[in-house]
């Protein structure tokens, strides 16, 4: 039986470590972080998990391990990572999209789902969550005939993605800054990525769009219209009792790797990051604008405006499509 993942997919700093938190809390879903990084940073590097032990201590990581590849080993991390170099790639996706590349996916896919499998058995779920992003990656598990893929497409509004990817933060794993683009960059990332998800969906894929800005401004109007389309029916109270007025309550997640939110536990603020607004200077503003445009109007983002867009439900979510309609 092909194990159910939800797919996490979109440019860095669009809002999808949070969405992962909130769908984890929703009763069987498992949050599994960003299982693409699981070799380098889990396997080799023993980054801390979600729940703040090294991954080589955590018991749900070593559980997994254990039940998929009989334990992890740092050949088991250089076969995948070998790979991973070799097949999972932005440039490969017009070749995988066409259906000419095969050469080494069935073994990288195949060591996903025995994660992905490991992971449901073990957190007693039906559904995981990865929030890889990764484009390419969403194209090669499209190809496994073991993973029942769904792919939710974050966006969020250009200018707010590149004046993030500017800021400089500190990983609170080891205090390292983490990486920092400049507007240019994070441009014509932003428009390959999300280019490659609208290709996905019209090659047949399961891919529901959703806007950071839209979750933000009604998070349970949002995720039960997302979890319906995911078929998961309508949410119920119980489904969405974590969320309150402007807060969420966030459990432990065991999440392999991301953004410095997957560590947050807790009750949590949900308000939108605006501040690119007043501090991304109009010259970086006006260049992002101008490499990304034809695009932000699609995804109904202002082109003239400095302002954040206003918070109505995604009118692809609001619509009611067919999943596999939604792009």
């Amino acid at each position: 039986m092909a194990v159910r993942v939800i797919f996490l997919g979109g440019l860095g700093r669009s809002g999808t470590t949070l969405l992962e938190r909130l769908l984890g809390e929703v009763p069987g879903v498992a949050p599994l972080g960003e299982v693409v990084h699981l070799w380098e940073r889990g396997v080799r590097a023993h980054e801390p998990c979600g729940c703040g032990e090294p991954f080589a201590a955590c018991p749900f990581w070593r559980r997994v391990g254990i039940r998929a590849f009989g334990g992890w080993s740092p050949g088991l991390a250089d076969r995948v990572l070998t790979l991973r170099h070799r097949v999972d790639r932005t440039r490969h996706i017009p070749a995988m999209a066409a259906r000419h590349c095969r050469v080494g996916l069935s073994g990288y896919t195949r060591a996903y789902s025995r994660v992905y499998e490991a992971a449901a058995q073990i957190a007693a779920c039906p559904v995981v969550v990865d929030s890889s992003k990764h484009a390419s990656l969403a194209f090669c598990l499209s190809t496994s005939p073991v993973v029942d893929l769904s792919v939710v497409h974050v966006v969020r509004d250009p200018r707010a993605v590149a004046y993030s990817w500017r800021r400089q933060v500190r990983r609170p794993e080891d205090g390292t800054p983490m990486t920092r683009w400049r507007p240019f960059r994070t441009s014509v990332h932003w428009v390959v990525q999300n280019l490659a998800f609208e290709l996905l969906a019209r090659r047949g894929g399961t891919v529901i769009r959703i806007r950071y800005e839209d979750l933000l401004a009604d998070p349970r109007a949002v995720l039960s219209t997302l979890l319906a389309r995911l078929g998961f029916g309508e949410a119920d109270g119980g489904d969405l009792a974590f969320l309150r007025p402007g807060l969420a309550e966030l459990s432990v997640a065991h999440t392999c790797a991301g953004n410095p939110m997957r560590f947050t536990a807790g009750p949590v603020e949900l308000s939108r990051d605006d501040s690119w607004c007043d501090r991304l200077s109009r010259r970086h503003g006006w260049l992002v604008t101008a490499l990304t445009w034809p695009l932000m109007i699609q995804y109904g983002y202002r082109v003239r405006d400095r302002q954040a867009p206003e918070g109505a439900t995604s009118p692809w979510l609001a619509a009611g499509l067919p999943a596999s309609e939604c792009r």
